[in-house]
């Protein structure tokens, strides 16, 4: 009886311990899965993956309408979360084409990670993609200019460059370039393109994005 008693308390606190060492996003992830059980996602779509820039982006069918796009952005990750979650939102769509936000949230995060880190990052969620989805297209979508991590702008820069240079090595994968068209005629930060954070865009910012991914999109 004590054997048995034992056995339904552990069972009992599992759920708890388990929501105690989720890893970071992880009820993120879960919702996800909820999503897709309910409705099947489209086959042979375009997904968007990332950190908030996307996860904002929920209108960002609209922007595209004459593609599918899946949104897998979830808000304040970095390029580790995507990584860990690879095998979760990434692979099970099979996706023609994967099109990548994120490092910008790596970059200023508290462990003050250099650009190298964060390129060797890309590197690895990269690699992880390419060899689980070899015929499919990367796209990258450089780290943009926030007035609100002016302070981070040279590291941004500096990984922006080696994550382009990277790419151009590489078959079926495209770096879109969205740093300069963001800035103002004298290469300055253009608030008006941002909500109250300094962070998070506004429509006119993505707009911007709209018109430099398009021509990356594979139909």
């Amino acid at each position: 009886m004590k054997k048995m008693l034992f056995i339904a308390c552990l069972l009992a606190s599992t759920p708890i311990i388990h929501a105690q060492t989720s890893p970071a996003f992880w009820q993120e992830i879960v919702a996800f899965k909820k999503k897709d059980s309910i409705q099947a996602p489209p086959s042979n779509a375009i997904l968007f993956v990332g950190s908030s820039s996307f996860a904002r982006w929920q209108d960002v069918n609209n922007y595209f309408p004459d593609f599918t796009i899946i949104n897998r952005g979830f808000g304040g990750s970095i390029l580790t979360d995507v990584i860990r979650y690879t095998y979760d939102i990434i692979l099970p769509y099979q996706p023609k084409q994967v099109v990548i936000y994120c490092g910008e949230n790596d970059l200023a995060s508290a462990d003050n990670i250099s650009s190298v880190e964060a390129y060797n990052r890309f590197k690895t969620l990269f690699g992880m993609i390419r060899t689980n989805l070899p015929k499919t297209n990367i796209a990258f979508i450089s780290m943009k200019p926030s007035p609100s991590r002016a302070s981070l702008q040279e590291k941004m820069k500096v990984a922006n460059q080696m994550i382009k240079t990277y790419i151009s090595k590489q078959k079926n994968a495209s770096f879109i370039d969205i740093y300069d068209a963001m800035l103002d005629k004298k290469g300055q930060m253009r608030e008006e393109l941002y909500v109250g954070d300094r962070l998070h865009m506004k429509p006119a910012g993505y707009a911007i994005w709209q018109k430099a991914i398009l021509p990356y999109l594979i139909k």
